[in-house]
């Protein structure tokens, strides 16, 4: 009697945790609120101390001929092309957001989430997929695709990195999975705009 209790008692504290790890994320939200990235431009020059005196100079003695006149100079603006986009759909749970593909102007690539609302869960990943639709299924992988990481966030607008020499024309959703469960929670068609 006494082995039986022990079991019994060592079974409750496994399954606290188990449970909690399972059960925990479906009423915890976790906010991302990830600004658009832009490319970084460094320009380079060499001067030497003598010119960089002599323009500080001349560009005080401008400022001060003209105290008046404004000087405003446009922002340059990093230019950036959205390769594809799509609207979250339901499979496992509800969610909805849009999933954009954007190359900027350093040729690098990022997916973007905006107006992004999921169920939470554990271990979700955020994964390119080669089959569009996706099916809703539990328990089976996913076949041919890319996980991009883990999932920053249920909530709000999200940037996941895309390696540069990734042939983005063999991935046709972007897919929110739960590992343990193998188990696919939102998609999103990846068409052209």
């Amino acid at each position: 009697m006494k082995t039986r209790n022990w079991l019994i008692l060592l079974g409750i504290l496994l399954a606290i945790p188990v449970g909690w790890y399972l059960i925990s994320p479906l009423f915890i939200n976790k906010a991302v609120n990830e600004g658009f990235p832009t490319a970084q431009v460094t320009e380079v020059m060499e001067v030497t101390s003598g010119e960089v005196v002599a323009e500080a100079t001349q560009a005080m003695e401008t400022a001060m001929a003209e105290p008046t006149k404004e000087m405003v100079d446009p922002m340059p603006e990093a230019e950036m092309t959205i390769l594809f986009q799509g609207e979250f759909y339901n499979l496992a749970h509800d969610g909805m957001g849009t999933a954009t593909i954007y190359q900027l102007a350093d040729g690098s690539r990022i997916l973007r989430f905006e107006n992004f609302e999921v169920l939470n869960g554990p271990e979700l990943h955020v994964y390119l997929a080669t089959q569009d639709p996706v099916l809703d299924t539990v328990g089976t992988e996913l076949e041919a695709s890319l996980d991009l990481g883990k999932l920053k966030g249920n909530l709000g607008d999200q940037n996941y990195d895309i390696p540069t020499d990734l042939d983005l024309s063999l991935y046709h959703s972007v897919v929110i999975w739960c590992q343990p469960f193998r188990v696919p929670f939102n998609a999103a068609p990846l068409r052209v705009p």
